[in-house]
């Protein structure tokens, strides 16, 4: 969880509440905010002022004015914007007068992309026959990976050979043509040859197949001239049903039924039927183990590689982690805790080997934060024995301990200051030390954050909030990194104000979201995001004021350095947080939206809510929590020495989860 310093409200009240209570009406009638402009680019820097004026329009002197706000950027009390991200951006000037209430003024920004640098082509045809309809996409992209406002026009170089009318190419006649994507200055191209149309049948693979909803199938069609083979040839693709069929032919359904698919080849096309039957993968599940606790709300669970000890951080003011027993998950019994100089333990880890513990810090006594170790020759009793502060003393949300073999165990850090991500190398673990910092270079630090850090075979996946994606060789040695050189292989960007629409239409513009949590597993990416309201329901109170929203993504990185998102899923209701990958299963945490279990076996495609992947569901709302009976489910660790899923819920501590085998059919 991560709430993002956006006070501009609080800026407001705290300039009432410092006030006199025999303080006068304010004398100010209207600020003016210059310069006008509603509207900043992404990266560039915006100096603000205000002027008060009295009711007779007369320019008032003395007064004091202070700015507040956030959203997509940052700004500092003398008015300086720094426009970090797309999206929009409430801003507040405050302006007070001795003895005076304030007067406050506000204004929403939006900050939008820099002029397109390049444009990518995603969907085009190289070989059309003559009479062929195909569509065509094209991206624009500002300097800094944004996605531009600039429309996306197509221009053929020989419209009488093809013609380009707002993203559908029509092949007219043989030979070949130049098609080009312009958005603004940036142009790409793509190379298109029209053969004759000389098919005379249509034939598609796999024809008639029996499938599952969620299960995906690739089509392709042959395509035969009275000479044989017409080769190299891409058909336009649709569907009759519920699900998606893509320009390649891959195909998954939603619902079970018939669906009929068809390709279609100038005047040829052909059609063949898809069984679909229901995936019906629902499990029953059992609460093995229970936790509370009250005295703060709780975050991060880790479970020591011995399989019986299990660690929990705190938050809200928590100052420790607890250390639970769990030799038996039906009594989770709290046998320590180490007491920390902190508000926050975000996030607690051990390496591989289980032989120290890693607890990140924020909102410290004295401000050092950090990073603090501990030992666990008895894992039920960790003793701290080192403590990583240099750097890093705005706070660290969350931490990764990776051990490689050619290079030893290193901390992969966050800094909530900077952005940065630091490497720490633990290798003697009474004496960590910092081999290495890698931040985006496309903003400054008060405009960058990055949120939580994955790394599995060499690679660490930053998840890094308006920044999407970044992907980083740390030893994986395919672009030359190391724990002391990380080195940069992909990023994937997108745009979240656009995705979080619905978010700004019910809760106001300013809302909090960003890329919060990735999981490698297989050729795919499981990509999280964290979204809050702007601001609760209007006269609603307790769980009917406030939600979360989110989507988890599912991003195909058999390509590593172009990644593209295949798949989804997004909550009827509540957010997306903490995900845990074993097997073919994907355990999730998903806010006020409960516990959640997923199957995300072979390939995967679309909407995966809608074709029926999730197995298992449960609401961690109780009567015994710290806050009674509301679900916020934080995230999940699966422990591999029982099976069982530790759910940790925010509100409500440590929930010990069973997920039953599949109830057998009724006879």
């Amino acid at each position: 969880m991560h709430v993002l310093p956006f006070a501009l409200l609080l800026l407001a009240q705290q300039g009432a509440q410092g006030a006199p209570q025999t303080a006068q009406p304010s004398p100010i009638s209207r600020i003016v905010i210059a310069p006008s402009t509603r509207t900043v680019r992404a990266g560039d820097t915006v100096r603000f002022t205000a002027q008060a004026y009295d009711a007779s329009g007369a320019v008032l002197q003395n007064v004091s004015v202070r700015f507040g706000g956030g959203g997509s950027g940052a700004i500092d009390s003398t008015g300086t914007v720094i426009a970090s991200a797309i999206g929009k951006m409430p801003i507040v000037a405050v302006a007070t007068l001795p003895g005076a209430k304030p007067f406050v003024e506000r204004r929403e920004i939006e900050i939008i992309p820099a002029p397109a640098s390049r444009v990518d082509i995603r969907v085009a045809p190289t070989k059309l026959v003559v009479g062929q309809q195909a569509r065509v996409e094209a991206v624009g992209y500002s300097p800094a990976n944004d996605r531009a406002i600039e429309p996306i026009q197509w221009t053929s170089s020989a419209p009488a050979i093809v013609r380009a009318e707002h993203g559908l190419v029509t092949a007219v006649a043989a030979g070949r043509a130049t098609l080009t994507a312009t958005a603004g200055t940036a142009k790409a191209t793509v190379t298109v040859h029209v053969v004759p149309n000389t098919i005379t049948s249509l034939t598609i693979a796999p024809a008639r197949p029996k499938v599952r909803t969620g299960d995906v199938v690739t089509f392709t069609a042959r395509a035969r001239s009275s000479s044989g083979d017409v080769t190299g040839l891409t058909p336009t693709w649709a569907m009759q049903g519920n699900g998606v069929i893509d320009a390649e032919g891959v195909f998954v359904a939603y619902e079970p039924g018939p669906v009929v698919v068809t390709a279609t080849l100038g005047n040829r096309s052909a059609s063949t039927i898809v069984e679909v039957e229901e995936r019906a993968i629902r499990r029953p599940v059992s609460i093995v183990g229970r936790l509370p606790r009250t005295e703060f709300t709780t975050a991060e669970v880790w479970v020591h590689p011995n399989g019986k000890v299990a660690y929990l951080g705190t938050h809200g003011g928590g100052d420790r982690v607890y250390t639970i027993d769990i030799s038996n998950p039906a009594t989770p019994t709290v046998v320590d805790s180490l007491v920390l100089n902190t508000r926050l333990v975000n996030d607690v880890m051990t390496d591989k080997a289980g032989t120290v513990l890693v607890m990140t810090r924020e909102g410290a006594a004295d401000r050092k934060n950090g990073i603090v170790i501990a030992s666990l020759e008895d894992p039920l009793r960790p003793k701290v024995i080192s403590e990583f502060t240099e750097g890093v003393t705005a706070g660290v949300h969350s931490a990764f301990v990776y051990t490689q073999p050619k290079h030893g165990t290193h901390i992969y850090l966050t800094n909530d200051g900077t952005g940065a991500v630091h490497v720490i190398d633990i290798n003697d673990p009474r004496n960590p030390r910092e081999v290495a910092q890698w931040r985006t270079t496309n903003r400054p630090d008060a405009g960058r954050y990055v949120h939580d850090i994955d790394v599995q075979d060499g690679l660490l996946y930053a998840s890094y909030w308006d920044d999407g994606l970044v992907i980083l060789d740390v030893g994986k040695g395919i672009k030359g990194g190391s724990p002391a050189k990380p080195t940069i292989v992909t990023q994937f960007k997108y745009n979240l104000d656009s995705l979080y629409r619905q978010v700004e239409a019910e809760s106001g513009p300013g809302f909090t979201r960003g890329t919060h949590t990735a999981w490698r597993h297989k050729n795919y990416v499981f990509i999280a995001d964290e979204v809050y309201r702007a601001s609760p329901v209007k006269g609603a109170k307790d769980e009917a004021a406030d939600r979360m929203y989110g989507t988890l993504q599912v991003i195909d990185v058999s390509d590593i350095e172009q990644p593209k998102s295949v798949a989804w899923y997004t909550p009827e209701n509540g957010g997306v947080h903490n995900v845990w990958v074993a097997g073919d299963t994907l355990y999730m945490g998903a806010y006020d939206g409960g516990f959640r279990v997923f199957d995300i076996a072979g390939e995967l495609k679309g909407d995966l809510r809608a074709q029926g992947r999730e197995i298992a569901f449960v609401s961690t709302a109780d009567m015994q929590g710290k806050i009674q009976n509301q679900a916020m489910t934080w995230g999940v660790v699966v422990n591999p020495a029982d099976g069982l899923a530790y759910v940790n819920d925010f509100y409500n501590g440590l929930w010990i989860v069973r997920v039953e085998p599949k109830a057998p059919p009724v006879p």
